[in-house]
């Protein structure tokens, strides 16, 4: 167990799910959450190496926060192939400010367990994480 700067700890399934997603591709995306009770951050979903970014969209609560990590294939201009891992933090407008100043204060950390991570994006509301602005970052 790996303790973050808020006091958050990072559920070791976490780190062996993304080990999973970054070397064997065994998901598309993971969706994590805080579990404030036992003061963790755990996996709340594992998106099937077959889901869409639409799936992964809505996978993410309206007025919940949570922290996400998306493998993104794409064709560059010269037509190669290529992948690039996205780690988006999701604190929605609607969320609780409580939640939001938690995920906050423990996303730093978090991302840091997490080696392999090459692109990240903040997000409040779905416009902020389009399928064109992943795009766009991806290049």
């Amino acid at each position: 167990m790996s303790n973050s700067a808020s006091g958050m700890a990072v559920n070791d399934d976490c780190k062996l799910k993304f080990l999973e997603l970054k070397a064997k591709r065994n998901f598309r995306f993971i969706v994590f959450k805080i579990d404030e009770k036992i003061q963790q951050v755990t996996v709340d979903r594992l998106g099937k190496p077959d889901e869409s970014y639409d799936d992964f969209t809505a996978a993410m609560p309206p007025n919940e926060c949570r922290y996400a990590v998306f493998d993104f294939d794409f064709i560059t201009d010269e037509n190669c192939q290529k992948s690039k891992i996205f780690f988006i933090a999701w604190s929605p407008d609607t969320s609780k400010v409580r939640s939001k100043m938690l995920y906050a204060s423990s996303k730093d950390r978090f991302k840091r367990e997490l080696d392999g991570i090459q692109v990240e994006l903040q997000a409040t509301d779905p416009s902020e994480m389009s399928m064109d602005i992943i795009k766009s970052r991806a290049i």
